[in-house]
């Protein structure tokens, strides 16, 4: 079902107001998104507003505290998702087609890479229990070189520290010889949870990581995470254009995944030996 389109107002009606849903603020592919999607309203002359809500209740009384500014449709942030009782057009960034492509590409690539440096159990981190796209080609891409997802494990919200805690648990109850080798995170948020239990776990304990966001803090030498890179400028954009009734652009990039170190698990010869990452590992 396509949503409404918003109608254009021309001078010297008031701009149209849009509601940006989102939560979980502190998540930086979150702000990334954020950042974006409102420079890219404002530039269309059209105002946002902010209903930071995490729950259906919470978003409820948002939307009606903001009745007065006429808001004339709702955007939701990733990870968001809209009231069942809400009349405005809504567009889930998420559920869109190209983002939804684009989660594909990020499974399959991770998948693949993972595989390249010959680990042979692998598992997925997620903030809850759900089918993302990117762990469905995740998973396909593994099936389809003979592997399998070994552990599914879920954080239970999208924060570093439920990932800490979810990594840490499966490492105590799992025997060493049984354990993953490799790990796709659903974001960088989670990958840096996961990462940093493992080095507080010790035992000579490795595993290969990688995040999904390519966040400012993935680049950093703490982490060196390997992390796919959506091109958020134009899956926003194009979302954008079909949701107001503009004409969709077809310029920019797709998404890619920028290798650093998580992904290889223990310390190799050459480049990673000077990063501040390798004494970690």
């Amino acid at each position: 079902m396509s949503t409404p389109s918003i109608p254009v107002l021309t001078e010297p009606a008031l701009p149209p107001v849009i509601g940006v849903v989102a939560s979980q603020l502190l998540n930086p592919c979150q702000q990334k998104m954020l950042n974006e999607v409102t420079r890219q309203l404002n530039a269309r002359g059209v105002i946002t507003v902010l209903l930071n809500a995490e729950t259906d209740v919470a978003l409820t009384a948002l939307i009606q505290q903001a009745t007065s500014l006429a808001l004339r449709g709702l955007l939701l942030l990733p990870g968001n998702k809209s009231i069942s009782a809400c009349n405005l057009p809504v567009l889930e960034i998420d559920a869109e087609p190209e983002w939804q492509a684009d989660a594909l590409r990020a499974g399959e690539a991770t998948a693949a890479l993972l595989l390249a440096q010959g680990h042979q159990r692998f598992g997925f981190l997620q903030s809850q229990p759900g089918d993302r796209a990117q762990k469905q080609s995740y998973c396909t891409t593994l099936q389809a070189a003979g592997m399998k997802l070994d552990a599914e494990l879920t954080a239970g919200a999208g924060d570093r520290d439920g990932a800490y805690q979810a990594m840490m648990q499966y490492l105590k109850k799992t025997r060493a010889a049984e354990r993953i080798q490799a790990l796709f995170c659903e974001s960088d948020l989670l990958a840096f949870g996961a990462i940093q239990a493992v080095r507080d776990f010790g035992q000579g304990t490795h595993l290969a990581v990688a995040g999904f966001g390519d966040s400012e803090e993935a680049r950093s030498p703490t982490w060196h995470l390997t992390s796919w890179s959506p091109d958020i400028r134009q899956l926003i954009g194009r979302a954008l254009d079909r949701w107001l009734g503009q004409q969709a652009e077809n310029s920019g990039e797709e998404g890619q995944l920028q290798q650093r170190h998580s992904h290889s698990g223990k310390v190799i010869p050459g480049e990673m030996s000077a990063c501040g990452c390798a004494f970690r590992h």
